[in-house]
């Protein structure tokens, strides 16, 4: 059994060019849209600095220089080949850089996140080769971790909880982690985000768009 207590870890982030990002959030945000997955990007990398190292994979030049800035490592998506495609890229960068770290993949679209939740999932999927975190519907995957040493294989997308699962990645089922776990897709999203509090790039965003919104816009 590793000794989760060593292990440094890697946390990759994949950002699309935020003109085309949360295109589901386009009758909320407007034209505003980029903005707010840009906020919950900043608010998800803040609460993975006190944890641990954060990696965005992004071909954005804004995102990339407001990540940078709040100490994110950033590299561009030279696959350009969808998400998984830009995590085995960054995963490939931190392997070469940091070789005796664990490496994870986490959504970029958790604003509500706390650090504690971060630290106590990786703490836990330290014990495993592969694990993961399913997303609040239970359905995809909002982190997915290999411990040093072991082969990284992301599938993120559609049905990815149960595509992780198949591959023998353990499912962390821990408690009172809702941060993690509450990925933001939709205006709904954003407001079961908000009632966990949001962190302070998301939250003023979110309030002016969701003040005058009915629900399920």
């Amino acid at each position: 059994m590793t000794d989760n207590a060593l292990i440094t870890w890697s946390v990759l982030m994949p950002v699309k060019v935020l003109t085309q990002a949360k295109s589901r959030l386009a009758g909320l945000a407007g034209p505003r849209r980029g903005e707010l997955a840009l906020a919950m990007a900043c608010d998800t990398v803040a609460a993975v600095l006190q944890t641990a190292r954060a990696i965005v994979i992004t071909d954005d030049p804004v995102a990339a220089a407001a990540l940078a800035e709040l100490g994110a490592q950033v590299i561009p998506d030279e696959p350009r080949d969808g998400l998984n495609a830009a995590l085995r890229h960054g995963a490939a960068v931190a392997a070469h850089n940091w070789p005796a770290d664990g490496t994870a993949a986490l959504s970029a679209d958790l604003p509500a996140l706390r650090p504690l939740e971060l630290a106590r999932a990786l703490h836990a999927a330290a014990n495993w080769p592969n694990a993961f975190v399913a997303d609040a519907a239970a359905d995809g995957t909002t982190l997915y971790t290999a411990a040093p040493g072991a082969a990284f294989r992301p599938a993120f997308g559609l049905a990815s909880r149960s595509r992780h699962a198949a591959d023998g990645a353990a499912e962390l089922r821990l408690g009172n982690i809702p941060g993690l776990r509450r990925d933001v897709d939709t205006p709904d999203d954003l407001r079961d985000a908000a009632e966990l509090g949001l962190g302070p790039r998301t939250a003023p965003l979110a309030a002016e768009l969701l003040r005058c919104a009915p629900r399920g816009r």
